[in-house]
């Protein structure tokens, strides 16, 4: 399922310029989060993020891959300290 979601969001998703970079679902607390990590060699803004979930939020509904409730959590990937390296 997680296959199918990433071949569904991918090619808009990179019009944007960002890659999808993992799907998987989390769980915490009793809420299930569809986790959606983008990617890119800049730094991925709030705006960014913002505009991703419109373009993935109504392809993912009309899919309609997932039966139960859940929240959709679009992350971007973190780059784990790379800005150090250009310090």
């Amino acid at each position: 399922m997680y296959q199918k979601i990433k071949q569904l969001i991918e090619p808009e998703i990179n019009k944007i310029g960002l890659i999808v970079d993992d799907v998987r679902m989390e769980k915490q607390r009793k809420i299930k989060s569809l986790v959606i990590v983008l990617d890119r060699e800049e730094p991925i803004d709030l705006t960014k993020i913002v505009e991703a979930s419109k373009i993935i939020n109504p392809i993912i509904d009309k899919a309609d891959l997932i039966q139960e409730q859940y929240v959709l959590d679009i992350q971007a990937k973190s780059k784990g300290g790379d800005y150090r390296d250009k310090c």
